[in-house]
Parts: structure tokens; C-alpha cells; sequence
């Protein structure tokens, strides 16, 4: 019981050696045969280590397990990130960026191709004092996302609701609404085309 209870100091594992005591050769049997994954036949052992066999596709195989997913050395082995639903409505957001805003004008990006970017960072922008009261947000217009600033924007949501409108006017089907009398104006045209 006492050893059990030792504190392990600067350790996160300490290996598990069978003891030579009668009681515990129960206890060791049956962690050998749940361990059956790190138990190697003495062929594939060289000197009690583990060396994989001269097999180009396995050697392979276990040489892309140890790479890690970084972007490379050109940008300084940026890793990966964990893809959250949260940062996958960001990055969507920030593909159609173009027409979110109308008075500003971005480059043709990879807008068009419908895969997210595998490798980037997210960060907070910090303003400068110049700006406390011109360009800074405020407690209350600050998010959580990107998904939930820009709809809580009063003046996207009006453009977004006007940039609709019209494109449903522009796809409605005509009907009997080009022939319809609107006005006085449109009268005064209708009775010059009948005469």
C-alpha cells in the first residue's frame, strides 16, 4: 500500500515492471495479454528493441504517421488547427467577404473552390489608443464570431434586406405586371400608344 501512494515527482508515466512476489504473477499474466499490442515476437526485436522491418511501404507508412500536419518551412511549420464548427462559419464568412461589404472591392481569392484553408491562425486585434473613440468597438458590439458581429450590424442587415428585395424583383416572373397601369404617367403612355 505505501508504494502506491508515492508521490512521483516530475513524472507524468512511470513504466510498469512485474514484481517477483508469488501474488502478483496473477496480476502480470493477465496485463501482458490486454497488452498484446506492444508485445513483439523475439524475431522483429534486435538487442530487446523494436526495429521495423526493411520494407519500403512499411517504413513509409510509419514515417507519415511521425511527420506532423504543419504547413512547412516557409511558413515557419505552422500547425494545423482543430476545425470547430465556429471557426468553420468564420472562414466561410470570410470567403464571401466580397459581398458582405459593398464599398470595398477585394482580389479574385479561392473564393470559388469550396474547401477551407487547412492551415491558419486566429487572433485578436488590438487597437491603438489613436482610435478609442473613432474605429474601436465597444463591450456591446463586440462577439463572441464573426458570425454573430456582422449580424448584429444594423446598417449589413438594411443592405442585405435591399440587396434581396432586388434580386427577387429582377427574377420574378413577369406576368401581368408590365401591363398594369401605374399612375398617371403610365396612362398618359397607354392612351398615346392606342391612338
Amino acid at each position: 500500500m505505501p508504494e502506491n501512494n508515492k508521490p512521483v515527482i516530475g513524472l507524468s508515466w512511470e513504466p510498469k515492471l512485474p514484481t517477483l512476489s508469488s501474488t502478483s504473477k496473477t496480476v502480470a499474466n493477465t496485463s501482458t495479454s490486454s497488452d498484446n499490442k506492444l508485445w513483439r515476437p523475439n524475431t522483429e526485436l534486435v538487442d530487446g528493441l523494436f526495429v521495423p522491418p526493411y520494407n519500403p511501404k512499411k517504413l513509409n507508412k510509419l514515417l507519415k504517421k511521425q511527420v506532423k500536419d504543419t504547413a512547412g518551412t516557409s511558413w515557419f511549420d505552422m500547425p494545423a488547427a482543430t476545425m470547430t464548427p465556429e471557426l468553420k462559419k468564420d472562414l466561410q464568412l470570410l470567403k464571401l467577404r466580397s459581398v458582405i461589404d459593398p464599398k470595398r472591392h477585394y482580389k479574385k481569392g479561392d473564393s470559388k473552390s469550396k474547401t477551407l484553408s487547412k492551415y491558419f491562425q486566429v487572433g485578436t486585434v488590438v487597437e491603438s489608443a489613436s482610435d478609442f473613440f473613432s474605429s474601436r468597438l465597444s463591450k456591446k458590439e463586440r462577439k463572441a464570431t464573426l458570425a454573430d458581429e456582422l449580424l448584429s450590424d444594423t446598417k449589413l442587415g438594411q443592405y442585405r434586406k435591399r440587396k434581396v428585395r432586388e434580386i427577387e424583383d429582377q427574377n420574378r416572373p413577369a406576368g401581368n405586371e408590365k401591363w398594369k397601369i401605374r399612375g398617371r404617367q403610365t396612362q398618359r403612355r397607354s392612351k398615346q400608344r392606342r391612338h
